[in-house]
């Protein structure tokens, strides 16, 4: 129960927050105003989900916003200018962001370098080479994204689910069976829990590590696709600080922000908390959209309290009410070291050479 009672607090907030804003204004609760809630976040949901993985991991990345700016500006000019079918440009882009991501988890790992300091660094990086590429705002003219723009599937009371809303929640469920129900996964929370300790597990931290990385850039690619579908351009200022929303969304969904504990539904209603201000915002008309930004970091405040409470109570509930401290040995005994580790038991053969210490009575 205590493991679930980050997202469980996280739901309940939702729940009390759509509540809240259903009874001032009804048609928030409509449909139509949902559906819009989840087309309007769908790329900041595909990158959180990356991050999420990242962050249980126990590391960040920085360079999601850059990639998804990097994303679009090359499409833009890949379709546009350099005459790529669009589909060719998608797998091309994808292949790149994955090589990007690789190279990062390479660096972390064989190097020992913070992902702070490699992320950051592949921040300015990803946006350099976007505002090399252009600086310009380039539309993209196709009649595939045409297609997008105009496909979608009628639900009752008028809502349309779009297809870049579609690809958001298959991505949430692709990486909730991924992170929940793979060796992967489980290999993701194990390097959460402790990197040494993992690989005294016989887990490939290398690996992972980069798997994981690629992973979130490949997300972050894929994210920029769904913002060039959304907004039908490539800008190289695309996604500047949107890093910090995708982290602050993870961290909302209940995930631990020094890895080793988190879950993709948490993840998806924290998502869903950050669209559903905006959305209040909007439809009260008179507050500002910076109230957006006041209010996530209100939440996130106290959900990093809620976590550094639950780490508290579990230390001590595993210390046990006396804690942990060394019990003098027993009397009559001389203290030696066990064929499983310190203790009064004797150390047999397989213990320490030929023969071994037997516990000795005195007098």
């Amino acid at each position: 129960m205590r493991r679930h009672l980050p997202v469980i607090v996280t739901t309940a907030v939702f729940l009390l927050g759509f509540l809240f804003c259903a009874l001032q204004y009804p048609n928030i609760a409509s449909t139509r105003v949902v559906m819009n809630l989840i087309t309007d976040n769908a790329f900041l949901g595909i990158l959180a989900v990356g991050m999420t993985f990242v962050i249980i991991s126990g590391g960040i990345d920085l360079s999601v916003g850059s990639v998804v700016a990097f994303t679009t500006v090359f499409l833009a000019l890949g379709i546009g200018s350099w005459g790529l079918p669009p589909l060719l440009a998608f797998c091309l882009v994808l292949a790149i962001c994955a090589l990007f991501g690789a190279a990062m988890g390479a660096i972390i790992h064989h190097f020992d370098v913070p992902p702070f300091i490699v992320t950051l660094a592949g921040m300015f990086l990803a946006r350099g080479v976007a505002f090399l590429l252009s600086t310009d705002s380039l539309p993209i003219d196709d009649a595939l994204y045409q297609q997008v723009a105009a496909f979608s599937l009628r639900l009752p009371g008028g809502g349309r689910l779009r297809i870049i809303g579609m690809i958001m929640l298959a991505t949430f469920i692709l990486g909730g069976i991924l992170l929940h129900y793979t060796r992967f996964g489980t290999n993701v929370f194990a390097l959460g829990g402790g990197r040494d300790t993992t690989a005294l597990m016989g887990i490939r931290t290398g690996r992972t590590t980069i798997a994981i990385y690629t992973l979130s850039s490949l997300l972050a690619g894929l994210a920029g696709i769904v913002f060039s579908f959304y907004t039908a351009s490539g800008y190289s200022l695309t996604g500047v600080g949107v890093e910090l929303d995708t982290i602050a969304a993870v961290v909302i969904g209940g995930t631990l922000l020094s890895g080793g504990a988190g879950s993709m539904f948490g993840t998806f209603i924290g998502i869903l908390i950050q669209g559903l201000i905006q959305t209040y915002i909007t439809f009260d008309g008179s507050l500002s959209s910076w109230w957006i930004k006041i209010v996530t970091g209100i939440l996130l405040f106290l959900f990093i309290a809620l976590q550094q409470l639950l780490t508290h109570l579990a230390t001590r509930a595993a210390s046990g009410p006396h804690g942990t401290q060394d019990q003098p040995p027993a009397a009559g005994r001389t203290p030696t070291i066990g064929a499983q580790g310190m203790g009064t038991q004797g150390m047999g053969a397989q213990g320490m050479g030929t023969g071994g210490l037997r516990t000795q009575e005195r007098g």
